[in-house]
């Protein structure tokens, strides 16, 4: 995998981890307290444990900025970032990510809350279509 490629995943990954940060802790949880990564200092573990099947969604607009010759991170922030926009099916409609985190997040509290795991997940793990910045 080329060194560019990398990169586009890494800044991906930031974008959602920070956004399934902000959704722990609106939720009232702590993200250092995790389900199922055990790293010994990770102040982030339980968001390494929401995002981690959402993470295809990064994947997929890497592969196709890949495909449009995209190699530079500061080249494709914004569509990276576009990520949090993409629709998965939900029963509610169609949801965007950003919205599938506070759910998911909301949801692992009320699970401890109930001493009962349901979790919301979207109805299909990769959303309907991926968006692209304003720009493009």
């Amino acid at each position: 995998m080329p060194i560019h490629t990398n990169a586009l995943l890494n800044y991906g990954y930031a974008v959602l981890r920070a956004a399934t940060a902000r959704a722990i802790v609106a939720s009232g949880l702590h993200p250092s307290l995790s389900l199922h990564h055990r790293s010994a200092g990770d102040a982030l573990a339980l968001v390494d444990d929401l995002m981690e099947p959402l993470r295809p969604t990064v994947d997929l607009v890497v592969h196709r900025l890949v495909d449009a010759g995209v190699t530079e991170v500061k080249d494709a922030r914004e569509d990276l970032m576009a990520c949090l926009n993409a629709d998965f099916p939900t029963a509610n409609g169609a949801t965007p990510l950003s919205h599938i985190l506070v759910r998911l997040a909301q949801s692992l509290a009320r699970s401890f809350l109930d001493r009962k795991l349901r979790l919301d997940f979207p109805s299909r793990p990769l959303p309907d279509e991926i968006p692209e910045s304003e720009d493009d």
